[in-house]
C-alpha cells in the first residue's frame, strides 16, 4: 500500500512495485486510513509524511496502537523530513528513506522489510 499525494511519485512507485509482481493499493491522503489498511491487508505500507490532510506519522501512530495490523511494517518518505528528525512522540517508521529517492534503494528497502517480517 501506498500512501502518497503527489500524483507522479505515487504512479511511478505504483508502477514500478507492479513491474515486481506487487498487487498495490494507492492513496493520496489519510482519509479513512485504518479501514484502507484493514480491508487491504497490505505486507508492506510506504507512507508519506506531508499528506494533505494530515501528517503521516500521526498515521503510523494509529497503525502501530491497533493491535489487528500493528505487525505491517512502514516504510516513510518524505522531502522536507531526513531519518534522524522525522520522528514523531518518539515513534520511528520501521525505515525511512529521503525523496527525491533512487528506485533501485527504494526497491531494497521494499525487500528488506519484507523479508524482516516474513520471519
Amino acid at each position: 500500500m501506498v500512501i502518497e499525494d503527489n500524483h507522479a511519485i505515487l504512479d511511478v512507485i505504483i508502477l514500478v512495485l507492479e513491474s515486481e509482481a506487487f498487487h498495490v493499493s494507492g492513496l493520496t491522503n489519510g482519509t479513512e486510513f485504518i479501514f484502507h489498511v484493514r480491508d487491504f491487508n497490505p505486507d508492506l505500507i510506504i507512507m508519506d509524511i506531508m499528506l494533505p490532510d494530515i501528517d503521516g506519522r500521526i498515521l503510523l501512530k494509529e497503525l502501530k496502537e491497533t493491535d489487528s495490523i500493528n505487525h505491517i511494517p512502514v516504510l516513510m518518505i518524505s522531502a522536507r523530513y531526513n531519518s534522524s528528525n522525522y520522528m514523531l512522540d518518539g515513534l520511528a517508521a520501521d525505515d525511512f528513506i529521503a525523496k527525491p529517492f533512487n528506485i533501485d534503494d527504494l526497491m531494497d528497502r521494499i525487500y528488506s522489510l519484507l523479508k524482516k517480517s516474513n520471519h
